[in-house]
């Protein structure tokens, strides 16, 4: 500014000087008004480019510095270096000239803005690096469950509908299974659907173990007739189980040899048809045939020895067919055994002390 104030008081004494004189006359040449303005709009122009200049001097000198560090960031990302900044230093005032080389046009050398212009510019971002592709995971090889695996894989799953459908039960299954119904609708008191039923199984098959259930139930309800009706003779002579039921239902209607009759026509061994042997043995002391019955006692006791029932069966056996000596024992052995109701116990006590008094 100081300068700014020297260049303008210079002009006004400019304007404050005597006449000049001319160039090659040496005459005084008497200056207009019109001649006068023109050269102060000149100064005062010439003035305002100085000062001008002065004051981008002072700035570019201001911001050299940061230019300079901006200039090496760039250099750093940049391949191409920036120009040097180079700022013009302003001319020195000159002392005021003849009027005649006022008219000389002054030019003030201004240096170029680029690397200002730079300093303002971001910093070019590091193009990005083209990341690397994923390394491709290598095919795993195929995995194939072992036989082993198969088959547990092929077990877990149902059986399809149609095979089921096809497996057709056997008439022992039938017949197996028609029984356990056969019980719980008599276990109900429903008789009728339970005939109902055995009428159904026996169009196919013999189902002898559905009608032992049922022949059964018939004589613990002392119905011998009906029972009958499902044990006939040909069918009983085939199965044990039939031929004991039917000879039980002839003897609840007091038809006692053909009872025994139908019991001796197939006599299963003691270990097949204990039961079998025992209502045998019974029906044949009834009938008087004593030498047999103790026969069939015999073979009982021979199988198990621990049955005082059957001691004293063959006791009475023994006694009715005259072999007192062998009652004896046989009396004397069932009173010592256990599982005799006490009236048949007191029984064989009484018969072992009168067969003894009497000897």
């Amino acid at each position: 500014m100081s300068l700014l104030n020297d260049a303008l008081r210079q002009a006004e004494q400019r304007q404050n000087k005597p006449q000049v004189s001319a160039a090659y006359t040496g005459q005084p040449v008497e200056a207009t008004s019109g001649s006068r303005a023109v050269p102060v709009l000149i100064v005062l122009l010439v003035l305002a480019l100085l000062a001008a200049g002065v004051a981008w001097w002072l700035l570019a000198k201001n911001t050299a510095e940061p230019a300079v560090e901006a200039t090496e960031t760039v250099a750093q990302i940049e391949p191409v270096q920036p120009q040097p900044v180079q700022p013009a230093e302003p001319e020195p005032v000159a002392a005021p000239e003849p009027a005649a080389t006022i008219d000389e046009p002054v030019t003030v050398e201004a240096s170029k803005p680029e690397p200002a212009l730079k300093i303002a510019e971001a910093p070019k971002q590091p193009e990005p690096v083209a990341a690397a592709p994923a390394p491709q995971a290598e095919p795993q090889p195929e995995v194939r469950p072992e036989p082993q695996q198969e088959v547990e894989v092929a077990a877990e799953k149902p059986a399809p509908v149609a095979q089921v459908k096809q497996s057709r039960e056997t008439p022992q299954a039938i017949d197996l299974r028609t029984s356990r119904e056969l019980q719980r609708l008599l276990a109900s008191g429903d008789n009728v659907a339970a005939e109902n039923m055995l009428t159904r199984v026996t169009e196919s098959q013999p189902a002898p173990n559905s009608r032992e259930i049922f022949a059964r139930e018939m004589l613990v309800q002392g119905m011998a007739g009906r029972a009958l009706e499902w044990l006939p003779q040909s069918l009983a002579g085939e199965y044990a189980g039939l031929r004991l039921l039917r000879a039980r239902a002839l003897l609840e209607q007091g038809n006692l040899d053909t009872a025994v009759a139908t019991l001796q026509s197939r006599v299963p061994p003691v270990a097949d048809g204990i039961e079998y042997r025992v209502t045998l043995a019974t029906l044949l002391q009834q009938a008087g045939e004593a030498e047999e019955s103790a026969g069939h006692w015999s073979e009982l006791i021979a199988y198990d020895d621990s049955r005082g029932a059957w001691w004293l069966g063959l006791a009475i056996a023994l006694e009715t067919g005259g072999r007192t000596r062998s009652a004896v024992q046989a009396y004397a052995q069932a009173a010592t055994l256990p599982g005799l109701s006490p009236s048949l116990a007191d029984y064989a006590r009484q018969r072992l002390n009168a067969l003894q008094a009497g000897s």
